[in-house]
């Protein structure tokens, strides 16, 4: 697949071809909904927690005897019926994460690199830099280029203007190419690449 270079300026350089193993399968949405899942469920936070009967504070001394009464026969007051007591099978602190093979991470990124590309949603630009670092600039220059709702990928390190200049931009995210995933990609209508971000993930499906 081949694909038109541009600048930040809108101005055109040269082509780069795509390769079919990485931007040219059949998407399936089973394997990227599978990995978009497994991302969620593992960022979750699980710090919901309620107080069982043996945390609740009070006494455990009967309430009142057991027969003569006429009333219904109890025990302590930090069980559940009561109010201020304990909360049965409340939540608990736990992680949710769940377990997702490497090879089908690997397999979900190729798949939403190629809907990005069947969809016509993947430009790709020489390089992300800017001269000075004012976010007016460039979402002026996104303006031109489309882009008001994307995901920009660099090479290994980006650059800290383009960073700061582009940080308070809505809609608009900067990762380097360590950091792609499958959520980001599919929660953005345009995927930017650099030529270093193209050369990397060559590189790392080899």
């Amino acid at each position: 697949m081949e694909l038109k270079i541009t600048t930040l300026e809108g101005k055109a350089a040269g082509s780069i071809d795509l390769p079919d193993a990485i931007f040219g399968l059949e998407p399936r949405s089973d394997i990227v909904q599978r990995c978009v899942n497994w991302q969620l469920a593992k960022r979750q936070r699980g710090t919901h927690k309620t107080k069982g009967r043996s945390e609740i504070n009070r006494t455990g001394k009967k309430m009142y005897a057991q027969k003569g009464t006429g009333q219904a026969r109890h025990g302590p007051a930090s069980v559940s019926q009561f109010r201020g007591g304990g909360r049965v099978f409340g939540p608990v602190v736990r992680s949710h994460a769940i377990d997702l093979p490497k090879k089908v991470r690997a397999l979900a990124l190729k798949h939403a690199l190629s809907a990005k590309a069947k969809d016509g949603g993947i430009i790709v630009i020489d390089k992300a830099s800017v001269k000075d670092a004012k976010t007016k600039a460039l979402a002026k220059q996104f303006g031109k280029l489309g882009l008001d709702n994307a995901l920009i990928i660099d090479g290994a390190e980006i650059e800290a203007k383009f960073r700061s200049a582009a940080r308070n931009i809505p809609n608009i995210d900067v990762l380097p190419v360590q950091g792609i995933n499958v959520y980001d990609i599919m929660r953005r209508k345009t995927l930017v690449l650099t030529k270093a971000a193209v050369d990397a993930l060559q590189a790392r499906f080899k």
